[in-house]
């Protein structure tokens, strides 16, 4: 389990003693605790980590193994501002031989079965809560958040619209063949035109029937259902006809005859009699169908060599159901586009083709047929399950209406489909079955013949049925567009959320005329029909898939009021749903897939962000759980360490971000990847703050999507700005996820003391992040930080190597590089050698170490001689600590002024308390506690003080340590702005902080001159542990 364990600062006992500077609170800082008067004396000597000690997370030859036999050379001046760090950090020119000598380092070791699974995965959605209108898009929306929504439900719109479309195309087809073929507006003007004037009947139709059906459904949804019930009662009756037909044909088979040339069917069209020749009285006379396979008279003629061959045969086209032909029509005839329909069984004297007869009147295929041909036509039939649902929203009681009718509705199809299938198997011939167009039954209507009493019972049912299914389309289309865009996730589309008074969706119904007029103006929907299919299909694998996260998830909120559902049955008819796709077209799978991806891509950069509890959501967590629990066993190896950045911003008064350019640099250091918190600061009481505090993290949330830094956010209230950003650095981040770096802004204003990030703030962070074992960047002259939308043409980022960090100076330029902003800067190294080393070994060391790191850099060490410490240094080592202390006497006689003014006031109340109880007599004449000669004689006594303290000041001799500390600051600044005055950035090791905390101030000092005259400046601290490696 994660654990985390924040330090926070507790009152002083009234016993305590002060630091010795008076500044801090002893609480918390063993080190600096003083003695309580008359109390026993300081505990005996016991060893104490130093800040930033531990168990090291990972083994290093380099980190915390200083050798003692540099002591002594650590006492020079060139680099005493880093002897702080040499109690752990080794110098890069006592290490570099170790690093190029890799071998030291310690190297780290079907249809209708998946239509049931989704009504009853659809069931348990729906009987969870209150679905309203758009069914199957709240479902999937709901359950599997917006982008899956919104592209299914898209996907699914389209696919109902054009299917619209098709219905009102098929109705059109049955009028124009079988009700009224006389009125064509267009007919065939050659030999073969019919097809091409139909799809122009279907056009001009079309178009007018889909008029007429927006016309109903704009009226309102009422009088679609009136009609249809109408049109039910028509389908009904053509179903009870097709059963009553059927019966008949056991003992009275209606006479149909077919035609046929061997085995070879032929299409009843342009001969009256299935004969070769008439036998009459005047003897025999070549019939119409010898006219059209021969040439010539009965004596002398050239006739086509299979009709030569073969026999014509008459056989019934319905011989019954006691015919037996149920055993001919068991198993599957797949065949090839263009070839000759023929009958199984019937004897043929086989004659070689040379060439494909055409105009002989044979009965051809004109598709190639195959199962998944198959699957594809039959699929739409059943593609119904969703009309109760999408209409959801004017359903009384969409959670009982939605299960039983959709389940019923399958039920009742299922077994009216399948019971069909085999009654037609059983009670028509095989080539009728194979005739699409009926041309051996001269044109006529199959089932039409088969019916009883009349074929119009069919024709007039099956134009109904398409009309119905069109107006059904036409009526939840536009419902689920108008659910869509009521959402606001895809933006453009929001104009379609407005309707009528009574919430008709008037918009979205004209949009879904258009696109379905698109569709009958293609007229041919043959290849568009693949794809809507698919949609159906997507639809319904994501009801099944979001059935099955929702159940594995067991989310408090999902309790569905219908029990018969359970995972295994949705991921079943999920993986159905998708077998189906890619058995039907893998091609338009794909591309049905492609096209919803497109359009989950879109709402996700440009849909509003919705919290709708879906299951992506909870899955998420899941997953992020687990993740976390797997990283709390222990920290990532060094292959896999990168910066976990904590960006510590600092607010003004109007809690406005006073340095966003830090948070542009975070974005080029991380390049969206791992982890990044956004943290700040704000002093006071959560109770008095918490509304300041809503606003300044709606501000960083703000700059954060300007800046694009993918991260999170988060804000401390605290009693001070020093106490919340310990709080930060402890308690940031969770589990595993936490963070190892700290990033924030150099104090600019430091040397003013009522700056709320004071210097002492800064120094205590300095202190925290060692403590923490975390590393540290300090940003200097951060405003001067490119943006994200600059870019550097040429320019160097030098890094200056002083001290080992663990290879952190390393990967920051690395890590820098690979964002468009420092893409082209080319990386310079740095070190420094004193003047015992050799030079010219140390460069060839460090670029052996970056070829094994594959780091391309130009290296160049820099040699510090040690020199006398010069006048400037002197002098400015002096005027530091004479501003030290004379802030410190400033302080002090501030401290005392205000506790005696605090003495008068509390003398004056305690005086008039008094005078309020006792009520003495008005002595003649008052005598003042604060007397004019009292005044005076203080000013003098407070004047006399400071003047001494000032003389004192103007006496102090400089501190001998401070004196080598500026030296080495001074010399570095010099080599630095020598060698990279013009570089885009400069990397620089980080001095840490005095043990001693009276040398603070000075601290800051040194930084100040180290990096003075420096444009763009990155203090660099390592955090304890190697962070680069030469291995795979």
């Amino acid at each position: 389990m994660p654990t985390n364990f924040t330090v926070v600062p507790v009152e002083a006992r009234a016993d305590a003693a002060q630091t010795q500077d008076g500044g801090d609170e002893a609480a918390g800082r063993p080190e600096a605790q003083g003695c309580p008067e008359g109390g026993a004396g300081p505990e005996p000597d016991r060893p104490s980590p130093s800040p930033g000690d531990g168990t090291p997370r990972e083994v290093s030859p380099f980190l915390g193994n200083v050798e003692l036999e540099h002591k002594d050379f650590l006492e020079g001046k060139n680099m005493a501002l880093f002897e702080e760090e040499m109690d752990s950090n080794p110098m890069v020119s006592s290490l570099l031989n170790k690093l190029a000598n890799y071998t030291n380092l310690s190297q780290g070791v079907v249809e209708h079965e998946e239509t049931m699974l989704t009504a009853i995965s659809m069931s348990a959605i729906a009987t969870n809560g209150v679905v309203p209108a758009g069914g199957s898009y709240y479902m999937i929306s709901r359950s599997l958040g917006p982008e899956f929504g919104g592209a299914v439900g898209l996907c699914f719109y389209l696919g109902t619209t054009f299917a619209g479309a098709m219905y009102i195309l098929g109705t059109i087809e049955i009028f124009l063949t079988y009700i009224s073929p006389s009125a064509a507006v267009f007919h065939a003007e050659a030999e073969g035109g019919e097809a091409a004037a139909l799809l122009h009947n279907m056009r001009v139709y079309g178009t007018c029937t889909l008029a007429l059906m927006a016309a109903v459904v704009f009226v309102g949804v009422k009088y679609v259902n009136k009609l249809a019930l109408v049109f039910l009662a028509c389908v009904l009756l053509s179903i009870l006809a097709i059963y009553a037909g059927v019966i008949k044909t056991a003992f009275d088979p209606p006479d149909l005859p077919v035609c046929l040339l061997g085995n070879r069917t032929l299409a009843w069209r342009s001969f009256d009699v299935c004969a070769k020749v008439h036998y009459g009285s005047n003897g025999t006379a070549p019939t119409v169908l010898w006219g059209l396979f021969c040439n010539g008279s009965l004596s002398d003629t050239a006739c086509n060599s299979y009709f030569a061959e073969n026999n014509l045969t008459v056989i019934q086209g319905i011989p019954g159901v006691a015919s037996g032909v149920v055993l001919d029509n068991l198993w599957s005839r797949y065949t090839g586009k263009g070839l000759f329909v023929e009958k199984g069984g019937t004897p043929s004297a086989p004659v070689p083709d040379k060439a494909r007869p055409s105009g002989l009147p044979y009965v051809l295929t004109d598709i190639t047929t195959h199962f998944t041909l198959l699957v594809g036509i039959y699929f739409p039939s059943v593609t119904g399950i969703m009309a109760g649902s999408n209409r959801s929203g004017d359903l009384r009681d969409a959670q009982k209406s939605i299960p039983t009718g959709t389940i019923l509705a399958i039920a009742t199809t299922s077994f009216i489909y399948l019971s069909c299938i085999v009654l037609f198997g059983a009670c028509i011939e095989g080539v009728v079955l194979r005739d699409k167009f009926g041309e051996a039954l001269r044109g006529q209507l199959v089932i039409g013949m088969l019916a009883w009493p009349s074929p119009w019972v069919i024709v007039i049912g099956s134009f109904f049925s398409t009309c119905g299914a069109g107006l059904q389309s036409l009526t939840g289309a536009p419902r689920l567009l108008q659910a869509i865009a009521r959402d606001g996730i895809v933006p453009f589309l929001q104009v379609f959320g407005h309707g009528k008074a009574n919430g008709e969706p008037t918009w979205a119904l004209l949009l879904t005329a258009l696109i379905c007029e698109i569709g009958i103006l293609i007229a041919s929907l043959d290849s568009v029909a693949p794809i809507l299919s698919m949609f159906f299909l997507m639809c319904y694998m994501f009801v099944n898939l979001a059935c099955a996260v929702q159940t594995l998830l067991r989310t408090p909120n999902w309790r569905p009021r219908f029990k018969y559902y359970h995972w295994t049955l949705s991921f079943l008819g999920m993986s159905l749903c998708l077998a189906l796709m890619f058995i039907c077209s893998w091609y338009y799978a794909l591309c049905a897939m492609l096209i919803a991806g497109c359009i989950y891509k879109y709402i996700e950069y440009r849909g509003a962000e919705k919290e709708w509890g879906d299951g992506i959501r909870g899955l998420s967590l899941n997953a992020a759980r687990y993740a976390l629990l797997r990283v709390e066993h222990g920290p990532p190896h060094t292959k896999n360490w990168r910066p976990q950045v904590l960006v510590m911003l600092s607010l003004d008064e109007e809690q406005a971000v006073m340095h966003p350019r830090l948070l542009s640099f975070t974005a080029q250091l991380k390049a969206g990847k791992g982890l990044t918190i956004v943290g700040s600061v704000l002093e006071g009481t959560y109770l008095d703050k918490h509304a300041e505090a809503q606003r300044a993290e709606e501000n960083i949330r703000s700059l954060m999507g300007v800046e694009k830094t993918k991260g999170f956010c988060q804000l401390v209230v605290s009693s001070s700005v020093r106490d919340g950003t310990s709080h930060l650095i402890q308690s940031a981040g969770l589990g595993g996820m936490k963070h190892n770096t700290v990033l924030m802004a150099w104090p600019d204003a430091w040397r003013q003391a009522d700056n709320p990030f004071s210097w002492k703030n800064f120094v205590d962070t300095v202190r925290d992040t060692t403590a923490a074992q975390q590393a540290l960047l300090v940003a200097k002259n951060v405003d001067l930080f490119p943006t994200n939308q600059e870019r550097f043409s040429d320019g160097h980022i030098d890094v200056w190597w002083v001290v080992h960090d663990g290879g952190m100076l390393m990967l920051l330029p690395f890590l820098l590089r690979q964002h468009k902003v420092w893409r082209k800067c080319r990386m310079r190294i740095f070190t420094v050698a004193q003047v015992d080393d050799n030079s010219i070994q140390m460069k060839k060391d460090l670029q052996v170490f970056l070829y094994h790191l594959r780091i391309s850099a130009e290296v160049e060490v820099v040699e510090m001689v040690e020199n006398d410490i010069s006048a400037f240094t002197y002098e400015k080592t002096l005027m530091m600590e004479q501003r030290s202390q004379m802030l410190k006497q400033m302080q002090l006689s501030k401290n005392e002024r205000e506790r005696e003014a605090q003495l008068i006031h509390d003398r004056n109340t305690a005086s008039a308390v008094a005078a309020k109880t006792q009520a003495p007599p008005t002595p003649d004449r008052v005598q003042m506690t604060w007397t004019k000669e009292k005044l005076v004689a203080e000013k003098h006594k407070v004047k006399d003080a400071n003047m001494a303290g000032f003389k004192d000041i103007f006496s102090l001799k400089p501190n001998q340590s401070n004196v080598r500390r500026m030296h080495t600051a001074v010399k570095l600044n010099g080599v630095v702005l020598s060698k990279s005055q013009d570089a885009q950035l400069v990397l620089l090791n980080m001095p840490g902080p005095p043990k001693n905390r009276q040398g603070d101030e000075n601290y800051m000092e040194f930084l100040e001159v180290l990096t003075e005259g420096l444009n763009r400046v990155l203090l660099v601290r390592g955090g304890g542990r190697e962070v680069i490696t030469i291995y795979s």
